[in-house]
C-alpha cells in the first residue's frame, strides 16, 4: 500500500498544477456576477413598472374617450348634456375602476358643455406624476394635470 500512495490511475504520479486547483469560481468573481445581475434586474423591474403605469393610463384615456362618445350620443337624443345626466362610466372596464375614478366634473355639466376626468388613485396616483388627472371636454380637448400638462399629447 505504501507504493501506491501519490499515484494515479495506471501507476502515474499525481501532479497538482495551479490550473487544476483554480477550476472553480472565486468569491470575487461570484460577487461581481451577482452585482451585475442585481443591476440588470433593477433596470428591468423599473422599466416594467413604468410600462404598467402607461398601460393603465392608456386604459383610462380610452375609457374617457368612450364616455365622451356616450355623452355625444346622449346629446343627439336630448339636445343637451345636463338633462338627467347619464352614468357615463358604466361601460368602462373594471380594471380602469381599480386605478382611476372616471367621472363627470359636476361644475362643468351644462346644456352645451361637459368635462370628463380620470383621477388616478392608490398606487397609480403615486407613480403617475407625469400625467396626473386626465380630462376631455365636449370639443374633444384633452388635458392632463401632471408635470406634462403643457403637452398632454404625451399622456394620451
Amino acid at each position: 500500500m505504501g507504493q501506491n500512495q501519490g499515484q494515479g490511475i495506471g501507476m502515474y504520479p499525481r501532479r497538482f498544477t495551479p490550473q487544476s486547483a483554480a477550476a472553480g469560481f472565486t468569491l470575487i468573481e461570484l460577487m461581481i456576477t451577482i452585482a451585475v445581475v442585481a443591476i440588470l434586474a433593477t433596470i428591468a423591474i423599473s422599466t416594467y413598472q413604468d410600462q404598467i403605469v402607461k398601460s393603465r393610463r392608456s386604459a383610462a384615456a380610452a375609457c374617457l374617450q368612450q364616455s365622451a362618445q356616450f355623452m355625444e350620443r346622449y346629446y343627439t337624443t336630448h339636445l343637451r348634456y345636463d338633462s338627467d345626466p347619464p352614468a357615463v362610466i358604466a361601460a368602462c372596464d373594471t380594471e380602469v375602476g381599480q386605478h382611476y375614478d372616471v367621472e363627470l366634473v359636476p361644475s362643468s355639466l351644462q346644456a352645451k358643455a361637459f368635462t370628463l376626468q380620470a383621477v388616478p388613485k392608490h398606487s397609480q396616483e403615486a407613480k403617475d406624476t407625469l400625467c396626473g388627472t386626465l380630462t376631455i371636454n365636449q370639443q374633444g380637448v384633452r388635458g392632463a394635470s401632471g408635470s406634462a400638462s403643457a403637452t398632454p399629447d404625451k399622456c394620451w
